[in-house]
């Protein structure tokens, strides 16, 4: 059973994990040195805390504790002796009350998200290094190896060191095309904890949450950038519906068949305020429109009373602002609703040729569900196979076989 005192530390520690690591970072120029004495501190915690009690100030012990073992390895290991020189030794003190370091972690977050890092490492060290998780977790969320993240990980920080990646937040003419990069990567740790890629759950509760926390820090550093906003409406307004998204066994319960009094009312409503925000001001960005989209399904009493015109013709738009094959796709679904099964179909099948969809399980999985609408039974048998070959979690296979056997429902989850 945990102790009180160790449930205090991981809270204290997932709070302010970013926080930690980003000052150290900026103050020793660092990442791995950074991590270890965050560490270091955290167990340094576990060990006086039970003792002495925990602190007032719980994220400033841990700070200065952190900054203290810094230097301490500094003066111990020759590998450092030249960063020794360049940091104040003496000034290791206590922080001030009300200490915060908004604009380093923002700045981790653009170190993180650089263009000159893979994209599987930008995720990577996000999630490593301002969600706090560990490699082993990483590891999971991107279907590797924990070997194989380690290194991953490490060879992003040497890319950082060697490239000289600067350790700051971009300027006003750089801001626009870096921004997308930070919100992609918490939007692609969000979407692993929408549907996980594979396991026994259909979703990550906690990949979900960790996304929706980086966000809100993300909006309180950017509070001017509306796609900041944006992003954080739609995640609040999907994330809401979590808890109808799957039975008391854990299936896969459709949109249509969910139970809408078990969303997150308070949820629902931070997003739509938040819609309201990124829609004000000037032309939508595709995370706004995104949004509107999630508050339409989210505002309607009943799939089949959801403004369906409206929905298409914000994908209509969210075409133009960010095409791709996904977003074609769920316009086809939603043209389906307005239009009927057949309209739907069509648009699917022209998107047929397309590679990027052959192996993209929800592709087969909404082609399945306009056939068998359409009566189309063999066919749609085909689909469902094709989709349950795809399939990575053991809800979505066992829901996939339902269908197979010739169940009713909605493509729309």
């Amino acid at each position: 059973m945990e102790s009180p005192v160790s449930g205090a530390v991981e809270a204290v520690f997932r709070e302010e994990h970013g926080r930690l690591l980003a000052a150290l970072v900026r103050r020793f120029g660092d990442l791995d040195l950074a991590e270890e004495v965050t560490s270091a501190a955290v167990e340094a915690a576990l060990v006086h805390w039970p003792v002495e009690g925990v602190p007032s100030k719980p994220g400033a012990w841990l700070m200065a504790t952190a900054r203290r073992k810094a230097v301490d390895r500094l003066r111990r290991d020759r590998t450092y002796a030249a960063k020794l020189a360049l940091v104040q030794v003496d000034s290791v003190t206590e922080l001030p009350e009300g200490a915060e370091f908004p604009d380093d972690r923002l700045q981790l977050f653009f170190t993180c998200a650089h263009p000159a890092l893979a994209q599987e490492a930008r995720g990577a060290l996000t999630l490593r290094c301002l969600a706090g998780l560990t490699t082993p977790e990483v590891a999971r969320a991107y279907l590797v190896p924990p070997a194989t993240m380690a290194q991953r990980i490490v060879r992003a920080k040497k890319k950082i060191r060697e490239a000289r990646i600067p350790f700051r937040v971009p300027g006003a003419d750089e801001l626009p095309g870096r921004l997308p990069g930070v919100l992609q990567v918490v939007y692609s740790i969000f979407t692993e904890g929408y549907v996980a890629s594979s396991g026994p759950r259909l979703q990550r509760a906690d990949l979900a949450e960790e996304a929706i926390r980086l966000a809100r820090i993300l909006r309180r550093l950017l509070p001017a950038e509306r796609e900041v906003s944006g992003l954080l409406a739609l995640m609040l307004l999907v994330h809401a519906r979590r808890e109808a998204r799957t039975g008391p066994d854990g299936s896969v319960v459709l949109l249509a068949d969910q139970d809408r009094a078990g969303w997150d009312a308070a949820m629902i409503a931070e997003g739509l305020g938040l819609v309201r925000v990124a829609l004000t001001g000037g032309p939508a960005g595709p995370y706004g429109v995104q949004a509107a989209i999630a508050a339409l399904h989210n505002e309607a009493a009943s799939v089949d009373t959801t403004d369906w015109p409206q929905v298409v013709a914000l994908y209509d738009v969210l075409q133009v602002l960010a095409p791709s094959p996904v977003v074609a796709l769920n316009r086809a679904v939603a043209v389906a609703m307005r239009d009927g099964p057949a309209a739907g179909l069509a648009l699917v099948d022209a998107l047929s040729g397309d590679e990027r969809l052959r192996d993209y399980g929800p592709f087969h999985t909404a082609r399945g569900d306009l056939l068998q609408r359409l009566g189309r039974l063999p066919e749609a048998a085909q689909a469902y196979g094709k989709a349950l070959d795809l399939a990575g979690t053991d809800p979505e296979r066992a829901h996939l076989a339902r269908r197979l056997d010739g169940s009713r429902g909605s493509a729309v989850s």
